[in-house]
């Protein structure tokens, strides 16, 4: 990938789930491909048996169904070495942001891996795509790729066809950059907490971005009302927004007890 300047290696990933829900979706075939400073690259394809069945609208997006990966292996026999591989290594993906990385890390940590991805960049090839041309991933690689996707749908034919349209991107439009970090600034459109986007940074403090307290400080509604806290922590949040939640309360708790 000529157009792309590397200072460290960078994973381009895809997931085909169970569905659309990042708190309670599964993961049935993923395609993580490792691209290295020095031009080489390394690919990690593997379905998985998502442990609950596969509703058959969503077998007929991606054509994987419950007997494809039945003695497939669990995510969490395989969570530890995938985040092994991981480590080091900057992100990017087609929509990734929004959901193949909260899912992928909702994966993680019901499997026991306390990921953190904080300090690593995430290239999110559509938010290029959409400010400045606006479609679908096929869209996009007919437009900068003059190429039709065949097998859409397949983690690795569509991670694989993202790569391509980042490069034709970067080609196409040298002004917006060409390092990961610059991109990651490029593509990040809000400052998240948890990767369910919960909750946002605004002013540097972790605000709601839903439901009757949008647009207030967490620390505040906690203070207030603190029980709103145990609804969120029973109610059907991901696990990393919950996590997010504990570390803020924690806080809040030693903030405290030092006052």
């Amino acid at each position: 990938m000529p157009n792309l300047v590397l200072k460290r290696p960078i994973i381009f990933f895809d997931l085909e789930t169970t569905g659309t829900d990042v708190a309670r979706d599964r993961i049935v075939e993923l395609a993580l491909i490792k691209l290295l400073p020095d031009g080489k690259r390394d690919t990690y394809v593997k379905r998985i048996n998502p442990g609950v069945p596969i509703p058959p609208e969503v077998t007929k997006i991606h054509g994987i169904a419950d007997e494809d990966v039945k003695n497939c292996p669990l995510f969490k026999q395989l969570a530890a070495n995938i985040y092994d591989w991981m480590k080091g290594c900057d992100l990017g993906g087609y929509n990734s942001s929004k959901f193949d990385l909260p899912l992928l890390a909702e994966e993680f940590l019901r499997a026991g891996v306390n990921v953190d991805f904080t300090e690593r960049n995430m290239v999110d090839v559509q938010q290029i795509f959409f400010k400045m041309e606006a479609r679908t991933l096929s869209a996009a690689y007919k437009f900068y790729c003059n190429k039709e996707l065949t097998n859409a749908h397949s983690a690795e034919a569509d991670i694989s066809a993202t790569i391509e349209v980042l490069d034709a991107q970067l080609e196409k439009y040298p002004d917006i950059g060409q390092d990961v970090a610059t991109l990651h600034n490029f593509t990040h459109t809000e400052d998240y907490v948890d990767y369910a986007r919960r909750l946002i940074l605004k002013d540097g403090q972790p605000v709601f971005n839903f439901g009757k307290y949008k647009g207030r400080k967490v620390e505040e509604i906690f203070t207030i009302e603190p029980q709103y806290y145990d609804w969120m922590m029973q109610a059907d949040f991901s696990l990393h927004t919950k996590q997010k939640i504990s570390e803020i309360l924690n806080k809040m708790k030693l903030k405290n007890i030092k006052a």
